[in-house]
């Protein structure tokens, strides 16, 4: 658009000029009283009057474009001031929601004092329809080792470190079918095992397996860990969206959302010590 309007630009400053001789050499004429003078006179007051009229335009349509040029420079101006207006307001939507997430880790840390905890932010994800991984920004030079729970700050699982380097780690998380966590029925104590879900339609949920026949379970049942030599008591698996009776009919399973909300998962914190006691 630019080039367009620069040649623009320069045929109106070319027109201008020609015309402008043009009338300096027309008001050359008409000072005599001759015939022949009068004749030409005739002849040039109307042209005179043409080309004054082109003048005109053609200074109208040089102030159009030059004021086309600024107005566009504004714009490219006031378009770098929104994009730097969204990035700032990004920035502030992130540390409002670190912030909280710090709150909330706080109180974690309260009730559950013997925790350490390793802060970390996801960098990548690797999921599909049987597995879910991410890497963190930090790994082996930060305390992280293989087999140490990742959970939410609000102490909800999220899942195991299953490689670690000096800056970096893998989790995998609980929504991978090949992860198996031991968890208990808060409201009644039943225990089973949970694990991602792998049949169709139940994409993003968790399922716990293994459970009495008899077991009594109500949908919004929090389910919670049973503690073990990874995982510590206590920590938030998921809660009862459904429940029946499995394949062989023997023990009864039940599909659970998870805590964790993993859409807008962006920060993890490692758990490199607890007590089971």
């Amino acid at each position: 658009m630019k080039k367009v309007l620069t040649s623009k630009v320069k045929f109106v400053l070319v027109l201008t000029v020609i015309l402008t001789v043009a009338l300096v050499l027309l008001n050359s004429f008409g000072h005599g009283d001759s015939f022949p003078e009068r004749v030409v006179q005739g002849i040039m007051t109307p042209l005179r009057t043409g080309v004054n009229g082109l003048v005109q335009q053609a200074e109208k349509l040089y102030g159009y474009v030059f004021r086309y040029e600024a107005l566009e420079a504004e714009l490219e101006k006031l378009r770098a001031e929104i994009a730097a207006m969204e990035n700032d307001a990004r920035t502030a939507d992130a540390l409002q929601r670190e912030n909280q997430r710090l709150k909330e880790l706080n109180g974690l840390k309260e009730e559950r004092e013997d925790f350490v905890l390793v802060s970390a932010y996801i960098i990548t994800w690797d999921s599909n329809d049987w597995t879910s991984s991410f890497t963190i920004n930090k790994g082996t030079r930060s305390g992280i080792e293989k087999d140490m729970v990742a959970i939410t700050a609000q102490g909800e699982v999220v899942g195991l470190v299953t490689a670690a380097g000096s800056n970096w780690a893998t989790v995998t998380t609980v929504l991978d079918s090949s992860l198996e966590v031991s968890a208990n029925i808060a409201s009644s104590g039943q225990s089973g095992m949970v694990q991602g879900a792998y049949t169709m339609g139940a994409e993003g949920m968790l399922r716990m397996d293994y459970l009495p026949a008899d077991a009594v379970i109500r949908n919004g049942d929090q389910v919670v860990t049973a503690g073990s030599t990874l995982y510590p008591r206590d920590l938030i698996v998921g809660h009862v969206a459904n429940a029946g009776f499995d394949e062989t009919g023997v023990s009864k399973y039940a599909l659970l959302t998870p805590a964790a909300n993993f859409d807008g998962l962006e920060q993890v914190f490692i758990l490199t010590a607890y007590s089971n006691e």
